[in-house]
């Protein structure tokens, strides 16, 4: 986009309303108050920096985090104005970091395209922060105010003059420290904030992000950037697969918007396409990503009818079929005071013009590109033939397993015990690895609200399965007739029988490789039941410790010695007491009692729930472990050799 001419100053800025329902109801402007809320308020502050670079005043961004969990964000655009607003008597720096929606956004001649909360981000994140500091880099001069709660401490104020020698002559630096009263943890995940100013980096081409971890002794420094932009960024999200042709690259404005699009697709079945709005990513969609789909579909069928491909209309491709082994990145950018977000964190586009600007020229492009390359077509042209081909296959299979009865809810599989509560959010769903495990699990149970499913042994790899094959196998038909909401193009999520799922497996390698297998499953085939937040993985015991006539449970190795000693205490056991432990190399070790009291009873048990907390990360890491690609998987073990907790 081009740089903006305007001046920025304090006639700038936009005041509507006050800060104080920040802390009152801090989840309505940041989602949440866990590590989620607040990695979005330090998004919030990367965002004011990354505007500036988007608006063509800034070439790098640094973030540090400091050992206390503290942040410091420093960009080397303009700086805050920090003049003072007549008509507030106070400066405009101030006036940006303590009212809600006041910020030189709400005017798109300051800034073209943004990507924070339109000058509500900056205040929340001060509101929310025990502690936070601004300097400002302006006019030969450094100026500063400290907050505490979104209270300014003292006015804005010059602190010092900009040397000859200072490398940074203009620009903001912002150092906050959430409150701990608010958020449930302040403790970064370094990962999280890496792969957040690498994706900045790869939307915005020729801009430096800076980041370090003070908190690491090693692994704590990184800096990107990357000349390819979203291309690079589409090589990336196939690492691992194989690429079919070469990324495919439109870039296009029109007034005020612009769109970037790469794709590239792969041979696997699998889709990943990412959205992003103003450098915000959208993993909800919006009406971007429906402009998208619809083009592509539009563009391969119609590519198909002009060289005879396709017979008749029946032969032609679906928007299911071209979401086989595609790779995607939707760009767009907009002026910030335009964007229409559905809900504060700005998850999902709801824009309409958005969704012709996108279709219309992405059409046209392709059908331009599939001219020139003809090569590429026929391949992208074959890929969605043979997934349509797959899919008509599948529905076959499907259909003629449903005629027999096997899918339907009224047929639950012999091998279910099923619970006696009909109402599905009251109601869980074990997953027992082995009938011995599934013996013991079916005695044990509360048969009011949980039901067992025992599977005989290690399930399909589904990672590159079409719904045919994972149809025609027994135990994976079995598990998904008894969750009842279908598979395929019949899911639906409302008609889930449980809202607990919970695959519980040995503690063991083989255990664990089943409960990988499920995992695989569940997330390429059914991930609604992940996103809904249905799905858990149960933690049995490895020790049952007694001494005495007192008896405890440890859950892993860290835990024994504490268990040891809390026992030892109730026996009032001295040094030289003989402490008995087994060690549980399976469920079936266990009798119904046990299982129930460590593993089953909600009052003790541990569960651990599966979220899905970076998709681009939960992909790539699928695509290595269950893929064909042996090498990527051979590297990983490697290096993660020596984490391994082998029980020979």
């Amino acid at each position: 986009m081009a740089k903006q001419k305007s001046s920025y100053s304090g006639e700038s800025i936009t005041v509507l309303e006050g800060l104080e329902p920040v802390r009152k109801r801090p989840a309505m402007y940041i989602g949440s108050t866990d590590i989620y809320g607040a990695h979005h308020c330090l998004t919030e502050i990367i965002d004011n920096s990354t505007d500036e670079a988007l608006a063509g005043f800034a070439k790098n961004v640094w973030v540090t985090i400091h050992k206390d969990n503290s942040v410091t964000v420093i960009d080397d655009g303009r700086g805050i104005p920090i003049d003072l607003m007549p008509q507030y008597k106070k400066s405009a720096l101030e006036i940006v970091m303590t009212r809600l929606h006041a910020g030189g956004k709400f005017d798109s001649k300051n800034y073209k395209v943004s990507g924070g909360l339109h000058g509500v981000g900056a205040s929340c994140v001060n509101a929310l922060s025990d502690a936070l500091t601004v300097q400002v880099k302006r006019e030969g001069k450094i100026y500063e105010q400290k907050y505490k709660i979104g209270h300014p401490l003292a006015d804005v104020k010059p602190i010092g003059k900009i040397s000859e020698s200072d490398s940074l002559k203009n620009g903001t630096k912002t150092t906050f420290h959430l409150d701990q009263t608010i958020f449930s943890t302040i403790a970064f995940d370094f990962e999280t904030v890496k792969k957040s100013l690498r994706n900045r980096a790869y939307l915005i081409r020729g801009i430096f992000f800076h980041l370090k971890d003070e908190r690491s002794e090693t692994d704590g420094v990184c800096n990107f950037y990357f000349e390819g932009g979203i291309k690079s960024l589409t090589e990336h999200l196939n690492r691992n697969k194989g690429p079919l042709h070469e990324p495919i690259y439109m870039d296009k404005e029109e007034g005020d918007l612009a769109v970037e699009i790469a794709i590239q697709y792969n041979d696997t079945i699998n889709e990943n396409v990412e959205g992003f709005v103003n450098v915000i990513p959208t993993p909800e969609g919006g009406t971007h990503l429906t402009g998208f789909r619809s083009a592509l579909t539009r563009a391969i069928n119609d590519y198909g009818k002009k060289i005879g491909a396709f017979k008749n209309g029946d032969d032609a491709v679906t928007g299911e079929d071209v979401k086989e082994g595609l790779t995607a990145v939707i760009f767009v950018k907009m002026p910030g005071d335009k964007v229409q977000f559905e809900g504060q964190t700005k998850a999902k586009l709801g824009n309409a013009e958005i969704q012709t600007f996108v279709q219309t020229n992405l059409k046209t492009f392709l059908e331009q590109y599939f001219e020139e390359n003809p090569s590429v077509a026929k391949r992208i042209l074959e890929k969605g033939y043979l997934a349509a081909k797959a899919r008509l296959a599948a529905k076959a299979a499907k259909d003629a397993v449903l005629r027999k009865g096997a899918l339907d809810g009224a047929s639950l599989p012999g091998k279910l015990a099923d619970c006696q509560e009909k109402r599905s959010e009251n109601s869980e769903l074990y997953i027992v690895e082995g009938d011995s495990a599934g013996g013991s699990a079916k005695q044990g149970r509360d048969r009011k609200f949980q039901a067992i499913l025992p599977l005989g042994g290690k399930i399909l790899n589904t990672e590159r399965a079409r719904l045919d094959k994972i149809i025609a196998f027994e135990e994976l038909k079995d598990l998904i007739t008894a969750l009842g909401m279908g598979i395929g193009e019949t899911i639906n999520i409302e008609k889930l029988r449980y809202h607990r799922v919970i695959i519980m497996c040995d503690a063991d390698v083989d255990g664990q490789h089943i409960t990988t297998l499920l995992l695989t499953f569940f997330y390429r085939h059914l991930p609604s039941i992940i996103e809904n937040g249905y799905l858990y993985i149960a933690l049995p015991p490895l020790y049952k410790i007694t001494v005495g006539k007192q008896m405890g449970y440890a859950y892993s190795e860290d835990e024994k010695d504490e268990v040891i000693a809390e026992i030892k205490a109730l026996a009032h056991a001295g040094p030289n007491t003989v402490v008995n432990m087994q060690r549980y190399k399976g469920l079936g070790e266990m009798n119904p009692e046990q299982l129930w009291e460590t593993t089953m009873n909600p009052t003790n048990r541990s569960l651990k729930k599966v979220n899905i907390e970076d998709a681009e990360h939960s992909d790539e890491v699928f695509t290595m472990l269950m893929g064909d690609e042996v090498p990527p998987r051979k590297r990983f073990i490697q290096q993660h050799a020596k984490l391994a907790n082998l029980d020979i």
